[in-house]
């Protein structure tokens, strides 16, 4: 992975050949570091072969993503920005998990060589966070993921055949729907640079832009189509694999695509009529719920793009926005966020606990997407459940004893655990940025960042004492 990352760190400089890039020496420099260690670790262990246990998974899988959002970050403290390492790795966290949120301004004067890391960052860290879902977390049975395990979750030898011919169906969608991305884009009016930023941060839901005014610069027919994509990047990608084999209509009968997408069918159109109803000047229907529209699907499917300050749409927009931060998209997905079949497990367990109110006796089964959900899937959801309300507990009262206000410290918090980007308010709100902050906060927050990215019980499991006594 360090090998790879490496590769990636003079793609800036080779996409810009011809052009200036004022970092060359910064990536460079770090691509040297990263391949160093990479080399290093390989010739240390190849000839150590290790079953990959349930325990090592864990260690692997936390440590591999701190190790490399702390990696992804030396091109920004090497570079000519003279920021902080504080600021560096928050940069590289919010890449690397999807989350959007910076600490950067003046982004349409930036250097276009750390511009385009900051989306290739994105990109990598789309791509892990599907195959991290359909490799790793069902094998590791954490926060309910145990519902979407296949063979392909299993790390048996008969199992790896499956596993590498899903690798590669995953990463051809996922390649092919950032190409159409970028060429979408450029066809719509924006420079083939906007184009291949945003084209690569749409379907890796990361959010990160080229400007300070983010999609807020590009027509409304630029944000339909981002809207578009954003949604092909939370829905199962492994769905879309199993429609190019054969298996049409597997992604519409899904039961987390279905309530997504009625999600942001309905939203839309009542936040729309509401901002029609308290609306003091003339109000332009269509523009108006493109936007809203837009900054909807934004924030449901925590990619953290947007197109003006939505917090400021009035009382109920701010309150809803706030809601519609846990959501997230679908697992399987680039989204963050508690994803939405824990919503649609919550409901089952709701309806089943007053079916047995009504009926002691009666016996019930649980089923969804056609499949029997068992005690451990719903134990590990409400695990989940409980410790990342915790999480956001103590993260948002750490941010409140830095001298931070309310609203700030819950929506930092949130938006950190969910991946979502942008919180609320004047600080860190849609038309704000994080750079305020103070050193501290931003560290609390990227370790949140990578807590949300990794389903927060794998880093609770391996920070444990038993974990390291058994």
């Amino acid at each position: 992975m360090f090998v790879l990352l490496s590769i990636f760190m003079t793609l800036p400089v080779i996409l810009l050949a011809g052009f200036v890039a004022p970092n060359a020496q910064a990536f460079a420099e770090s691509a040297a570091i990263v391949c160093g260690l990479g080399i290093l670790g390989m010739a240390t262990t190849y000839r150590k072969p290790r079953d990959l246990k349930p325990r090592y998974m864990f260690v692997l899988t936390v440590s591999s993503w701190f190790i490399i959002a702390l990696l992804s970050s030396l091109p920004f403290y090497l570079s000519d920005l003279n920021i902080s390492a504080a600021d560096a790795f928050f940069e590289g966290t919010s890449g690397i998990t999807t989350t959007g949120a910076t600490v950067f301004s003046g982004l349409d004067t930036m250097d276009m060589d750390l511009l385009i890391w900051r989306s290739i960052l994105q990109w990598i860290g789309g791509i892990g966070i599907i195959g991290m879902f359909v490799a790793v977390l069902p094998f590791l049975r954490v926060g309910g993921m145990r519902l979407f395990a296949t063979e392909s979750s299993e790390w048996t030898d008969k199992a790896l055949p499956r596993m590498k011919s899903l690798s590669r169906g995953l990463l051809l969608v996922y390649m092919a729907f950032s190409i159409i991305a970028v060429m979408t884009y450029w066809f719509s009016g924006m420079t083939l640079f906007d184009a291949f930023n945003h084209g690569l941060t749409s379907i890796a839901t990361g959010g990160f832009s080229t400007s300070d005014l983010s999609m807020g610069k590009f027509s409304d027919l630029i944000l339909m189509e981002a809207t578009f994509f954003m949604i092909i990047g939370s829905l199962p990608f492994f769905l879309f694999v199993r429609e190019l084999h054969g298996q049409h209509g597997v992604l519409f009968r899904d039961q987390q695509v279905r309530l997504f997408l009625t999600i942001l069918f309905i939203v839309p159109m009542l936040l729309t009529l509401y901002r029609w109803l308290v609306s003091p000047v003339p109000f332009d229907p269509l523009h108006n719920y493109a936007a809203t529209l837009f900054n909807v699907t934004s924030v449901v499917t925590t990619t953290g793009y947007a197109s003006e300050d939505y917090s400021a749409w009035g009382p109920l927009a701010f309150v809803l926005f706030f809601f519609l931060m846990f959501v997230g998209g679908c697992s399987g997905s680039t989204a963050g966020g508690m994803k939405i079949f824990r919503f649609q497990l919550s409901l089952i367990i709701l309806r089943e606990q007053l079916m047995r109110l009504l009926h002691p006796r009666a016996v019930l089964t649980r089923n969804y997407n056609g499949r029997g959900v068992s005690d451990e899937i719903i134990s590990s959801m409400i695990a989940y459940t409980f410790i990342f309300l915790l999480c956001l507990l103590l993260i948002t009262v750490a941010l409140a004893a830095m001298q931070l206000d309310f609203v700030t410290s819950l929506s930092g918090a949130l938006t950190s655990l969910t991946n979502v980007g942008p919180g609320l308010g004047d600080i860190i709100g849609p038309a704000g940025n994080f750079s305020a902050l103070p050193d501290a906060a931003k560290w609390v927050l990227a370790v949140g960042m990578l807590m949300g990215r990794l389903e927060i019980l794998s880093v609770v499991i391996v920070l444990s004492p038993a974990f390291w006594r058994t």
